[in-house]
């Protein structure tokens, strides 16, 4: 539609004016120049029960309680040394992944790399959220995740007319995810009381018990409920595990698609790890064309096609033209990544394309946000990315990777899911030959 109608599309959805940006001209208004005015959230009815009224930092509408819970999060979550201290996490159960494929492709036999990956990023991101005491609550926390991931990213009328106590009431939508946000809530509640009388870890801490010492400590501008606990644990879960494995899963469908860059970043890999039996990251940072690979998957395959929601919070112009104050706005970064005007072939996986470029995803490039810009951008992007490019060069140095007998790279189905993440449709089956002997214990 955006190739049709331009970069600026207003639509009337239900009650609620909607504005669907798709150039990098109208982003760089919207969340650079007019930021302030576009750093609200639209609490759809939905993310308004998983979100507790907006008590978390994704949802939150733009108030000072949002502005202490990120601060927060960039100094205590998400800096450089808590991404460090996870460094045995992601490095033990990517061994676990390693195992796991090697002991199921003997014979030639293809392997679900799309649930493999899922599950490495969902032991990841439970042993860095919750801790390594809590494996028994995985399953069902991640199975009602799954399901309000579903819910916020699909169509009900009770979004479309969030003002309507009467829709709300009716909807099967917001009943369920009342169902998902109550289950959540046990789980986390349950896990804080078994924290309570327990010793504090001498290790290094969680991210929920990161949450539960500031709860305990005090000292901050608002009351740091287990309520806020429970939804910025749902924030993590979600925009962690979620995308990540989403990234990933469509790196190796690109690489196996383009055999002459996967041979490229293999080489690259096996040259800078040669005689290593396992893989650590201190080495990551040589391997220059991997990153080339993941910043061209983000760009072609940005995990969430339609950033999250802004809500205008007085009247301005984008581009010259009225935007009223109320209106539910979108940032289109999977039309943005494909532009013809900042892209040349922007249909194609060419990870050449950034080498020797300045534009990267730190938000000051707009016709390349794949986590946002401004006020709102990703505040986790750097323990996601520390999962993604292990787990990736990890894959790519142990095994060989072909498509199944009969399937040519052509022919792999590429087909798109769209929701709040972009999803590969179908799942991805390789054969895997085992290149360098994973390490047992």
């Amino acid at each position: 539609m955006s190739g049709t109608h331009g970069p600026l599309m207003l639509l009337r959805l239900g009650s609620v004016p909607t504005l669907v940006v798709s150039s990098a001209e109208a982003a760089r208004e919207v969340m650079r120049t007019h930021d302030l005015a576009f750093c609200s959230r639209h609490l759809s009815a939905t993310i308004d029960i998983i979100s507790c009224g907006g008590r978390d930092i994704i949802f939150s509408p733009y108030n000072e309680r949002w502005r202490q819970l990120r601060k927060l999060c960039m100094l205590e979550l998400f800096n450089q040394r808590r991404v460090l201290s996870f460094r045995p996490v992601r490095e033990e159960e990517v061994a676990r992944l390693l195992r796991s494929i090697s002991g199921e492709c003997g014979g030639g036999r293809p392997v679900n790399v799309s649930e493999w990956i899922c599950h490495a990023i969902n032991d990841i991101a439970v042993r860095t959220a919750i801790g390594d005491r809590c494996s028994r609550y995985q399953d069902e926390y991640l199975r009602e995740l799954d399901e309000a991931v579903r819910l916020t990213g699909g169509f009900n009328l009770a979004d479309l007319y969030p003002s309507s106590p009467l829709v709300r009431r009716f909807s099967a939508a917001a009943r369920d995810m009342a169902r998902c946000q109550k289950n959540m809530y046990r789980i986390i509640e349950s896990i804080i009381q078994e924290r309570a009388v327990m010793p504090t870890p001498e290790r290094d801490e969680d991210l929920l018990g990161v949450l539960l010492r500031l709860q305990r400590e005090g000292g901050l501008q608002f009351a740091l409920t287990n309520e806020i606990v429970s939804t910025v644990i749902f924030d993590i879960f979600s925009a962690g595990s979620e995308t990540s494995s989403t990234v990933l899963v469509w790196a190796m469908s690109e690489l196996v698609k383009n055999p002459q860059v996967m041979r490229k970043a293999q080489a690259e890999v096996r040259e800078t790890f040669r005689g290593q039996d396992k893989l650590t990251e201190g080495d990551m940072v040589k391997l220059r064309y991997l990153h080339l690979v993941i910043k061209e998957t983000l760009r072609l395959h940005a995990p969430v096609p339609l950033l999250l929601p802004r809500e205008c919070r007085e009247a301005c112009q984008v581009m010259g033209y009225d935007v009223p104050r109320g209106t539910k706005v979108f940032v289109n970064v999977w039309a943005i990544a494909r532009d013809s005007e900042s892209w040349h072939d922007g249909e194609e996986f060419r990870p050449e394309r950034f080498d020797g470029s300045d534009i990267d995803f730190k938000g000051t490039d707009f016709e390349y946000t794949p986590f946002g810009a401004g006020r709102r951008m990703c505040p986790g992007i750097m323990l996601g990315l520390a999962n993604a490019e292990l787990l990736l060069t990890s894959l790519l140095y142990h095994f060989d990777w072909e498509l199944p007998d009969g399937v040519r790279p052509e022919e792999l189905d590429m087909t798109e899911a769209f929701g709040i993440t972009l999803r590969k449709k179908s799942r991805l089956w390789l054969k895997a030959k085992p290149h360098i002997n994973v390490v047992s214990s």
